[in-house]
């Protein structure tokens, strides 16, 4: 069973090491990934609950009356 499997593994760990133009391609797409998801979060999408609640305890009260309130609706 071990042996396919360390098969897969080299193919992809040689394909990846002859890679060219793909190393390249690879570092765009990390580097739009880092950009979608930690910079636009910054600053496009802050910490409502924050707002909403200081503290840990009043967050978890404020998501179980918002919950339940759509649900009634």
């Amino acid at each position: 069973m071990k042996q396919p499997i360390m098969n897969v593994w080299r193919f992809y760990r040689d394909g990846f090491r002859n890679m060219t133009l793909g190393r390249t391609l690879w570092l765009i797409i990390l580097i739009k990934l880092f950009v979608l998801f930690f910079v636009l979060r910054l600053f496009f999408f802050p910490d409502f609950l924050r707002t909403q609640e200081p503290d840990k305890s009043g967050r978890v009260e404020y998501v179980g009356r918002e919950l339940i309130e759509r649900a009634v609706k």
